[in-house]
């Protein structure tokens, strides 16, 4: 790799870039800075998100800038708030010691007043989201005839997010003459389209495979049964003591449950998505970057143009929708020459889609094996010691308290002392797996089938209500859910009947669940539940429902969309558009759950909505605490910690 001396940058850039301790430039630094310092050219850049693309396009727009004109002569759009702040601080550290050189942020959940005045004093680069500078142009607030440069980064993110209408508009109202340069980790149709439309001859420089992961990065795939996802994410974060982190959810509840659920096993974890405020956001991420939190679960559009330095880990908690959002995901880690893992957590369902991700990022996943109890425990205890054969002694500020010490343990020896010091941090781990259970599924092991009989165990329940109510399978595992506010009810089989219904559950929990059902209503009717002697090959099959291996956690109410078995961890309502409140990320207009057949009650937040015979409306009761939301199962009963 070249020198960035050896490119030909501005002497006072230099001497800026040397201070931040770059001396040889990156391969997409390399391969894009030459061309641009040397001509005025429309440039197609393909490389991954952390290569250095903003140092790539940066560094040549300072050199060129007359920084003696206060008048933008670069735009640079980005689709996030945090990226666009990145990008601005890196770009006045590269022009840290050029006079005058004024580099202007503008973007959502900010103050747009502030950012006027800014720009008003005179500016040379604007970096700006498309949302707040369409606004600024509406209000008449910014003159774009002067600009030169146009630079899309993270184009494939922008068209992604939907800005694609915001971005015409934008580059519409600037000069004809002037140089499009456009960087993107992936090219998908859109951005070779804005490529077609908007730029004259483009150089097209691609930095590895088009559309492929990093080097540095090493994929693996964990094999594990839907309602065993989150059992299995706390596994790996403690076969990893220093994990640091981005855990990715598909939609922004399940990232907010996840997040909670490892706050209360005690993790250093929190939730980044679109509902949190941006003064919430800002204070997440400020947390993170410093370490405070070792895991933070984040949606994909959330995550967009974060910039954190040594991740170590990212781990896919759900495949993403789209194929070409993991190469995103994937590119939080092993940044800067850096290496990084990235984890898949997967059911069997999901072989397929992990082919398609393979063939999009030309690499195979290791498929590793979820540590055992006993593998997790070797290595906290050796990192423990690892920590404290490496920790810093203060011999002056502990001198005084040391003469106490030694009485205290005088009476033990050698031996005794190091084994009740690792005792005190091992024993902990130690109870926690010692009966800890194998999560792992074998790659070639056939899905498991529903049990012939569900008897055993099970205790056989009827319900007064049935098909004539609107009841189906959802429903009456949203109630009973609602009900017990218990998650582990393992529900067997269900049958729907015209006017009546037959259900099995764990025969532990038939007394508590008997008592619970009193005076409980479903819509206008009071609800009956009796026990019932076990199903008879001559019952009638009106209805019936082959079920077996239902568990309440595992199924939400049909409010979800889920169906089938024990698809409540892996088959969520796809909740796709994600969208930031913060900044200008504009907001999927698609509803939530998308795909369900009943939809939620907006007066009162009750229950489904069905029709019975005579065309009348009846509601049911649903689920309406977070708590009861909770769609994952098998977590175990106590705390790590």
């Amino acid at each position: 790799m070249k020198t960035f001396s050896e490119l030909g940058i501005d002497s006072r850039i230099l001497k800026a870039i040397e201070e931040l301790g770059f001396e040889k430039a990156m391969p997409v630094q390399e391969a894009v800075l030459p061309v641009l310092l040397e001509r005025d050219t429309d440039i197609v850049a393909l490389a991954q998100t952390g290569t250095g693309k903003t140092a790539a396009f940066g560094l040549p727009l300072i050199h060129k800038i007359n920084c003696e004109l206060f008048t933008p002569e670069a735009l640079i759009l980005c689709p996030t708030r945090e990226l666009c702040i990145q990008i601005a601080g890196d770009l006045k550290d590269f022009s840290k010691y050029i006079n005058n050189f004024r580099i202007v942020p503008v973007y959502g959940g900010a103050n747009i007043e502030t950012q006027i005045k800014q720009l008003t004093k005179g500016v040379n680069i604007i970096v700006a989201t498309p949302g707040r500078m369409l606004d600024l142009m509406r209000r008449g607030r910014i003159n774009l005839t002067t600009i030169k440069y146009v630079v899309l980064d993270e184009a494939d993110e922008m068209l992604d997010m939907g800005f694609q209408d915001e971005i015409n508009e934008i580059l519409k109202d600037t000069p004809k003459e002037k140089n499009t340069l456009l960087f993107s980790a992936t090219m998908p149709t859109q951005v070779e389209r804005i490529a077609r439309g908007y730029m004259k001859n483009p150089v097209e420089i691609t930095v590895g495979s088009r559309n492929a992961g990093s080097d540095n990065v090493k994929h693996y795939c964990y094999l594990v049964h839907a309602k065993d996802r989150y059992l299995a994410l706390k596994r790996i974060a403690d076969y990893y003591p220093d994990i640091y982190a981005i855990v990715f959810c598909r939609t922004r509840r399940e990232t907010q449950e996840v997040a909670d659920w490892l706050i209360k096993d005690g993790y250093n974890a929190d939730a980044l998505h679109g509902d949190l405020s941006q003064v919430q956001r800002d204070n997440v991420m400020s947390k993170f970057r410093v370490r405070n939190l070792q895991m933070l679960v984040a949606t994909d559009v959330a995550a967009r143009g974060l910039d954190v330095n040594d991740l170590t880990h990212v781990i896919n908690y759900n495949l993403p929708d789209e194929t070409e959002a993991y190469t995103h995901r994937s590119g939080r880690t092993g940044r800067a020459d850096k290496h990084g893992i990235s984890i898949i957590i997967a059911n069997m369902r999901e072989r397929g889609k992990i082919k398609d991700i393979e063939r999009q990022i030309g690499k195979s996943f290791k498929m590793a094996k979820i540590p055992n109890g006993k593998e997790v425990c070797e290595k906290q205890l050796f990192h423990m010691i690892d920590k404290m054969e490496n920790v810093e002694i203060k011999d002056e500020e502990i001198a005084d308290f040391m003469p106490v010490i030694y009485k205290k343990l005088d009476h033990l020896s050698k031996e005794d002392v190091i084994k009740r010091f690792a005792s005190v941090e091992f024993n902990r781990f130690l109870e926690y797996y010692s009966n800890a259970p194998d999560l792992n599924v074998s790659e070639k092991a056939p899905e498991k089938t529903r049990r012939s009989n569900t008897t055993d165990g099970f205790a056989r329940l009827f319900i007064n209500l049935g098909k004539m109510d609107g009841l189906q399978p959802p429903h009456l595992i949203g109630l009973v859910n609602d009900v017990m506010q218990i998650r582990d009810i393992r529900i067997g089989k269900i049958e729907i009947l015209n006017t009546y219904s037959f259900f099995e559950v764990e025969a532990t929990y038939l007394d508590t669940m008997l008592a619970a059902f009193k005076k409980v209503k479903y819509g206008e009717r009071v609800v009956a539940l009796e026990q019932s002697s076990p199903r008879r090959d001559s019952d009638s099959s009106e209805g019936r429902r082959s079920g077996g291996g239902y568990r309440g956690g595992e199924r939400h109410s049909s409010y979800r969309g889920d169906r089938g078995g024990d698809r409540g961890g892996d088959r969520r309502s796809s909740y796709r558009g994600d969208r930031d409140r913060g900044g200008d990320d504009r907001r999927d207009r698609r509803s939530e759950g998308s795909g369900d057949r009943f939809k939620k009650r907006s007066d009162d937040g009750g229950g489904f909505r069905k029709r019975s015979d005579d065309g009348a409306k009846n509601e049911a009761p649903r689920n309406t605490r977070e708590s009861d939301r909770n769609s994952r199962t098998g977590r175990p009963s106590k705390k790590r910690y």
